[in-house]
């Protein structure tokens, strides 16, 4: 079903969000609800948010100038409670004041003033049905109201309808709503138990959804097989890790004992190898990749950026200089020519080792016989393509890396019998980063970026958007053109919108230390190796999740000297679960962390967090349901004679093999 709009702009602004119709509308969920529910007087305390029913007692006050509008008035309760209301930029109100009229005032409490700075005025009491307003993750050119009004147009059209899926036993032994009825209540609860009740039936299909999935997947898995021809030389494995100038720690030795016995099996290998920021993940790949190349294989890394791949294959090719081992890059900024050539060079088998991005995907990339692949932050990466590089040979070893760790509880809750290799130790000890939140007019931001300048160390400034409105201080060009003015020649700018060229000339800069500041978007995130970075400054911080918060303050320190991040965010906000990671650097304890914050449907950076991304599941608090979910789908295999049963089956083995949608949520695909 289209989407219900006459607006061309309209339907290309939500085409931008990856959504081309009706029923993906409804599935694009909200992502928090802005609540409504008027406040108990009593019980407010000093800057909490307010929602109060009363009148305007006093004609409103405008003061004007050039930047700031401020309109003032007083407001009495319906509690009988008198307030000055102050709003800023919001000079229209002054033209809508009815004193003869109750209003509902929403806005934040300042106690020692007794005053309340203004977010919102509605005129008269808000319906019991109207007071959860769902809030979506929207671009800048899509207006919240307008894309509520739509979900809600399509919601109540009569020819609308999401077919229920789930075998009804299941929906009757478990009290859930219609699929339809859950959708209906998660865009519009009417009060708490209609959203519970959403949540829990959404909640459950998806869990569904994914074990039913992942079992599939892993029963197809167990089918594939693969020749050893040539067995790996572990002595020329030994020989090569004594060659190395430092020695390996005791997780990465294990790490590779694993990996060479999995690729010695006649099973290909499915493995995941995951380790925090820092504890030498990239090592470890190369040894495997070397272990493939002892049995004449050719071997693939893939990284999710040209930036990565660039670094990944500086890493490799100087690791593997001395053993005449042919390693060639393949990025999306290559020329004709070049790649031509590559490509060339891959099918006469004159390439031992390819390091690139998706670009190794492509169609006219044809292997000789490519035994591994190794994929680094492997949930970047949809099913689609991971499955398109394995099918470039019949018998690949597959490799993912990911450095956010899962801790293993959740490990075994959501995956089972999931095959992880887990790096925990550091080469060089723990990274030393030291970690402090602050509000954005702390001097403290000028004082770390000056005393990075004045030991000639970088420091990273990352925002997590590129433009927004004039104001904003956490848009990264605002950023970088408030910055320059201080700091001048000193400083550079990185975002994705950036030609590759013009990105890898500004690392090259930072690098070499011909800029010492780096104005950028969590792009920076992806592995950026720079060894004498010092600080890094993070904006508008609660817009990011703790493990990627993590990922991004594991930029510094590289080099075992202390390091510095500040995580910058309004005062107003709340800054409790930034300030776990100024006590906490256990990337598992913040995994957990992260995972346990997380609303419903809120999933704060959750793609750069090498988790499954799903709408609406917690993996903490919700582990029991994936408990219960694992058996019913047993059943259900076990049961494909019920009709019920088999159209379920049926309905998610064909998403699967019709590729309908790349299944970020199977992470061992």
């Amino acid at each position: 079903m289209k989407l219900l709009t006459n607006s061309k702009t309209l339907i290309e602004n939500i085409n931008s969000l990856g959504i081309n119709d009706s029923e993906g509308l409804i599935e694009y969920l909200p992502y928090r609800y802005e609540v409504f529910n008027y406040s108990k007087e009593e019980n407010i305390k000093d800057k909490d948010r307010v929602v109060l029913m009363g009148r305007i007692v006093s004609n409103p006050k405008i003061i004007r100038n050039t930047k700031i509008n401020i309109v003032s008035f007083h407001f009495i309760s319906r509690g009988n409670k008198l307030y000055m209301v102050k709003a800023f930029n919001q000079s229209y109100i002054g033209g809508i004041i009815n004193l003869e009229d109750e209003f509902t005032l929403v806005g934040r409490f300042n106690y020692e003033k007794n005053e309340i700075t203004l977010s919102s005025l509605k005129k008269g009491e808000i319906p019991q049905e109207e007071r959860y307003r769902p809030m979506y993750h929207l671009p800048s050119n899509i207006n919240d109201s307008t894309y509520r009004n739509l979900v809600k147009r399509t919601l109540n059209n009569e020819s609308f309808h999401m077919e229920d899926y789930l075998p009804r036993k299941l929906v009757s032994k478990y009290h859930l709503l219609s699929h339809d009825e859950a959708l209906h209540s998660i865009h519009f609860p009417k009060n708490e138990e209609d959203l519970h009740n959403a949540l829990r039936t959404l909640k459950f299909e998806e869990c569904m959804d994914f074990c039913l999935k992942n079992r599939i997947v892993r029963n197809r898995n167990a089918l594939l097989s693969k020749k050893n021809d040539i067995e790996i030389n572990t002595t020329k494995i030994n020989e090569f890790i004594k060659s190395l100038p430092f020695k390996l720690t005791e997780d990465q030795t294990q790490a590779i004992r694993e990996i060479v016995f999995d690729m010695k099996k006649e099973k290909l290998m499915y493995r995941l190898l995951q380790g925090d920021v820092g504890t030498g993940k990239t090592l470890v790949a190369v040894i495997a990749l070397y272990a493939n190349y002892l049995r004449l294989k050719q071997g693939v890394l893939m990284a999710p950026t040209d930036a990565l791949a660039r670094q990944h294959y500086e890493n490799v090719a100087s690791l593997l200089e001395k053993y005449n081992i042919h390693v060639a890059l393949v990025v999306g900024s290559l020329s004709k020519g070049e790649r031509k050539e590559i490509i060339k060079k891959i099918r006469a088998g004159e390439v031992d080792i390819v390091v690139g991005t998706h670009a190794v995907f492509s169609d006219d990339f044809e292997y000789v016989s490519l035994g591994l692949a190794v994929i680094d932050e492997q949930h970047r990466f949809g099913v689609n393509q991971r499955n398109k590089l394995v099918n470039k040979g019949g018998e690949v070893d597959l490799l993912l890396m990911s450095a956010t760790p899962i801790p293993r509880t959740l490990s075994l809750s959501i995956y089972g019998d999931l095959e992880v290799s887990t790096l925990a130790k550091y080469p060089n000890n723990a990274r030393k980063v030291r970690t402090l939140v602050v509000s954005y007019e702390s001097k403290k931001i000028t004082g770390l970026i000056d005393y990075c300048l004045k030991n000639e160390r970088q420091v990273f400034m990352v925002c997590p958007k590129i433009t927004s409105n004039y104001n904003d201080e956490s848009a990264v060009k605002n950023v970088y053109e408030k910055y320059h003015d201080i700091y001048g020649d000193k400083i550079g700018l990185l975002h994705g919108k950036m030609k590759a060229e013009e990105k890898n000339i500004i690392l090259e800069e930072f690098k070499k230390k011909e800029i010492l500041i780096l104005v950028a978007t969590s792009i920076v995130e992806l592995g950026i190796d720079v060894k004498e970075a010092m600080g890094i400054i993070i904006f508008s911080a609660n817009s990011f999740g703790l493990a990627s918060l993590h990922q991004l303050r594991g930029r510094v320190g590289r080099d075992g000297n202390e390091g510095y991040c500040i995580l910058v965010d309004d005062e107003n906000d709340d800054l409790s679960r930034l300030k776990f990671l100024e006590s906490c650097s256990d990337g598992f304890r913040i995994a957990e962390e992260d995972l346990r914050l997380r609303g419903p449907g809120d999933f704060m950076g959750i793609e750069q967090s090498g988790f499954p991304s799903f709408n609406t599941l917690n993996i903490v608090s919700d582990f029991k349901m994936f408990e219960i979910a694992r058996d019913e789908v047993q059943h259900i295999m076990f049961d494909l004679d019920d009709e019920d049963n088999k159209k379920y089956y049926n309905k998610i083995q064909n998403e699967l093999d019709m590729n309908e949608f790349e299944n970020k949520n199977a992470l061992f695909d």
